[in-house]
This record gives structure tokens, sequence and C-alpha cells, in this order.
């Protein structure tokens, strides 16, 4: 039986970092890099999860077989188990086979609660298998779950480029960092001897980490073993006949995460001076002033955009006060004016430039 959806209040994760994986196109390996990735870290001593966002055509309930599934108590899900592995993804709550017809400000809640509402207990380490694309769920995994960074996944050839370009460009306006890029299906390798077929095009991975400026984690050749593996859901450090340098790929990504600290905001504390005036401490230690009837003035709301300025203006008090302030993810603020506006978001880049 569909373990059933609940509703509880948001609590604290004890997670010392949450990883993306992530490509914006579908079919390039998000879901193999993801669960091998998580063996890898969890050979090498780590207590790791894995959250499967991918709600229209989640994979890895197949490649992870739970030892023991995900539970109930109370108000509390517990997720399944598998290879020493915690993972929960939305086929627990399904019938097999049956299609996940689901509309985006549901899909947005769906996903939210498979990370907030799951009693992870203490990890080192949560991958999130984003799904494709660039829209309205990748957008609420940016803004709502505090990632500490991103593994980009691409094969060689242009088309598939073009969407991981999209969405590095995401992460990035969203103020979170990329780790690197793995080039998966770079080349098929009969045997030691042969000579490397690049079936897909050669050097895409390199050419575009390199544009980005960011490490090129490996290149995963056309693997049959990985494949097997990931389909009968056997761990290929396991298998003897698996290609070497495809486990190389996974320990080298290892090795980058060791070494990529969780990211810190820039913002490092914010407080009211007084009841008109907001101040900003950022990481490199700048201090600066906000008044809020200026903010509330530059508003870049849609509804505060529609009224011409000059309206707008003279409607705005002088004595404007904040009723709350939120963190939009690890690049903005959003405001909620005592004059009823609460849509404006204010990103840190403009703030620190005092361009709002």
């Amino acid at each position: 039986m569909p373990l059933p959806m609940f509703s509880n209040e948001k609590k604290d994760l004890n997670i010392r970092s949450m990883i993306a994986i992530a490509a914006g196109k579908g079919g390039v390996g998000k879901s193999t890099m993801s669960v091998n990735l998580a063996l890898a870290l969890q050979l090498d001593g780590y207590s790791v999860g894995v959250v499967d966002a991918d709600l229209y055509g989640p994979s890895l309930r197949k490649m992870l077989p739970e030892e023991s599934p995900p539970y109930q108590k109370g108000d509390k899900i517990f997720p399944a188990k598998s290879k020493g592995i915690k993972f929960i993804s939305l086929a627990h709550f399904q019938k097999e086979n049956e299609a996940a017809v689901i509309r985006a400000p549901i899909a947005n809640q769906l996903i939210l609660q498979l990370i907030h509402k799951v009693d992870w207990g203490r990890l080192d380490y949560l991958l999130i298998d984003f799904p494709p694309g660039t829209g309205d769920i990748q957008l609420s995994l940016c803004q709502h779950v505090p990632l500490s960074g991103a593994i980009l996944v691409t094969t060689p050839q242009e088309i598939a480029l073009q969407d991981v370009r999209k969405a590095a460009i995401l992460f990035k306006k969203m103020n979170i960092p990329l780790i690197g890029l793995i080039e998966n299906m770079s080349y098929y390798q009969g045997d030691k001897a042969s000579i490397p077929i690049y079936l897909f095009g050669e050097g895409g991975g390199g050419r575009l980490a390199e544009e980005m400026k960011v490490p090129l984690l490996g290149q995963i050749p056309i693997d049959p073993v990985l494949c097997h593996c990931c389909d009968q859901g056997v761990s290929i450090f396991d298998h003897p006949n698996a290609l070497p340098q495809t486990k190389e790929v996974f320990r080298c990504c290892v090795g980058y995460l060791k070494g990529n600290q969780k990211m810190e905001s820039i913002l490092k504390k914010i407080w009211h001076k007084d009841e008109s005036t907001l101040t900003i401490e950022w990481r490199d230690g700048v201090t600066q002033d906000f008044n809020l009837s200026i903010l509330q003035k530059n508003c870049p709301c849609a509804r505060c955009s529609d009224k011409t300025h000059e309206n707008r203006l003279h409607e705005i008090l002088d004595d404007l006060k904040a009723v709350s302030i939120e963190n939009i993810g690890s690049y903005a603020l959003k405001i909620q004016f005592s004059s009823g506006c609460s849509n404006g978001i204010y990103t840190f880049d403009k703030l620190r430039e005092k361009n709002v």
C-alpha cells in the first residue's frame, strides 16, 4: 500500500550539507550519479540520504531497493534504507506504475514535504536528485532548501549542454555555488586496449566546465556494468567487472565534496536600528542602513509596479515599518511592510549596491 502523505510543522534539519544533482535536462543520468555518489560517500564513512525530487519520473526506488521501507509514526515519516543510505521518493506514496498527475502548486508542496517533513536524523550529506528543467519545482527547491551547492550532469552533445547551461544560470541567480560538472556517456571503450569511441561528440563537458569556471569532476564512459547495476539495484563498487575509471569519478566527487564547505550566506545579521530603519551586516564586515520607506518606494513586485511611480511615492508613508522579514534561499530578502505589500523580493546583490 502507498504511504499516506501528511502535514506538520516545519522542523530544523540536522544535515551538514545538502547537494543538488541537476542538469536542466532529462536522460543524462542524474539519478545514476545521485545513487552512485551516495554509495561512494557511504563507503567513505559518511552518513548519507537521497531525495528523489523527480515527481513525474521517480527512479531511485529501482536503483536503491529498500532493505527497510519508509514508515509513519505519529506525525513523522521515517525514510527507507538501502545499503546504509536513507532515501525517500514519491514512488513510496504511489501505487506501482501509477502516473503522477500533479499540478505545479501541489507538486511544490509535495517536494518540500519529502525534505522538511521526513525525520532524517543526523546526516553528513543529503543529495537531492533534481527533476529536469528550470521551472517552478526547481525554483522552490532553490528558495526553500538550504542548498550547499550543486553538481551538474551532462553528456558531451551540444543539445544537452544547452540545457545544462540554463541550469547553471538558475543556480548562479539563486546564489548557490556550482561544485563541478560530471560528463556522463563520454565515450565507449570495449576493453583497455581499444581506442575510445566518442559516440556523442568529444569534449563538450570540458568546454562547458571551462566556460562556467568550475571543475570537470570526471568523464564517465558508457559502461554496461554501470547500467546493469542501476537496473538491478546493485552497488557498482561491489561489481568486479565495473570499469575502474567509472568508480574513480565518484571517488573524485567525494574528494571535491570534502573540500566544499557548507556555503554561508553573504548576509550575516539583520536587525532594526529603529522602527523605520533596517540594518544589515554582511559576512565581509560591511554594515548598511536601509530606510524602510525608501525600500517600499522601490519595491519591484507586480502590485507596486502596476501603479505610476508618482502615485506610489505619494501613498507610501515616511514612517513605514516592516511587519516581517524572510530569507529567500541564499540570495534575497522578502519584506512584508505595514503598507500591506508583502511580495517584494530584494536580492542581496541589489541591496549591497543599494540599488533598490
